[in-house]
């Protein structure tokens, strides 16, 4: 029988209890989950029904589809260069209620926006120091928490924006970068998004940053070509030289979506449909605006390899004006150069 070679006191310390983990408050279990999440695509176990009564989602259809929109990708005559990993390709899949044909179409679509408008769609870096300089000043900040259905939601604060600084470039690119963030939350793929539009502090000269066309296009874009489920948009604080301004905005929108817009003429008004608790601490909630950056800053470094190398991603546009794979998408980028004519 082997016999223990500790002394009394190692012993005592052998059968002392160790000090208990820090535990993990509810918001970062909540961020450690998320993050899995986002590496496989997979849903929650608590949404997956939901996903399936909603956009058809079982397990069966998502390979199936999968497996068809790779081949898709392979087989297009087009497409060079495209991603196919899984939670990028369920960003059109779940976006398209698995239509897989509406599905392609939208992808097709995305590849030939980021090309045809690279000043909107590409070099998402943040350590562009335009680009950091925007984030810095709280322009646009996903929030940290969800709100009561589950969305993620984006706010936007048109007053930190600086007009006279940077232009309608830089506005896209950094609307453009954070998309591309959160397309990737499988939660938020299935549950869609929330808009929060504070105007306070809009001037004409930001009005002035985009011209009609610009706006038709970028819009456009938005509507078909971004896989991105816009369930509830509000805009606050708008000035009376910007009604005209968002008015014509509105009226290039679907249906659809021109009935998920509300405005608020102010900030109370807003807080009777967005919980203020999921706001900044300047809104009335709990976390200061300045932390909710500093969260978006860690997640843009932690995939800046990630959003730089979408460039790497190619079309032939020549031929995918030639090429007839999709029945609902006849010369996509004619069609947005017609965008730009009318």
């Amino acid at each position: 029988m082997a016999t223990s070679v500790l002394q009394p006191e190692e012993r005592r310390m052998e059968h002392k209890p160790k000090p208990d983990a820090p535990r993990l408050t509810d918001d970062e279990r909540t961020a450690i989950l998320e993050n899995n999440e986002r590496e496989t695509g997979d849903l929650p176990m608590e949404l997956r029904e939901r996903a399936r009564v909603d956009i058809r989602e079982e397990a069966a259809l998502r390979e199936q589809a999968l497996s068809q929109m790779r081949h898709f990708i392979e087989k297009h005559p087009a497409i060079k260069k495209c991603r196919t990993d899984t939670p990028f390709l369920l960003r059109f899949l779940r976006t398209k209620k698995y239509s897989i044909p509406q599905a392609c179409s939208m992808l097709e679509r995305y590849l030939t926006i980021r090309q045809m408008y690279p000043q909107w769609f590409q070099k998402l870096d943040p350590l562009d120091p335009k680009i950091a300089a925007v984030i810095d000043a709280g322009y646009l900040v996903p929030l940290t928490k969800r709100d009561s259905e589950g969305r993620r939601v984006v706010l936007s604060c048109m007053g930190r924006f600086d007009p006279h600084l940077y232009d309608s470039c830089v506005m896209a690119r950094v609307h453009s970068m954070i998309v591309e963030l959160l397309l990737d939350e499988p939660r938020s793929q299935l549950l869609g998004y929330t808009h929060v539009n504070d105007e306070a502090g809009m001037q004409m000269p930001h009005v002035s940053l985009w011209s009609l066309t610009d706006v038709r296009i970028m819009l456009n874009c938005i509507q078909n070509s971004t896989p991105m489920r816009h369930k509830r948009t509000h805009f606050v604080n708008i000035p009376h030289y910007g009604i005209k301004f968002f008015e014509f905005a509105i009226s290039l929108l679907s249906d659809k979506l021109k009935d998920r817009v509300s405005f608020h003429r102010t900030s109370e008004d807003l807080i009777k449909y967005v919980d203020p608790a999921i706001l900044p601490k300047e809104y009335g909630g709990t976390v200061p605006l300045k932390d909710m950056i500093e969260d978006l800053k860690r997640k843009l470094l932690k995939h800046r390899e990630d959003l730089l190398s979408l460039d790497d991603m190619c079309v032939d546009l020549y031929a995918l004006e030639k090429n007839d794979l999709t029945q609902d998408i006849h010369s996509t980028a004619g069609s947005f150069r017609k965008l730009e004519l009318d």
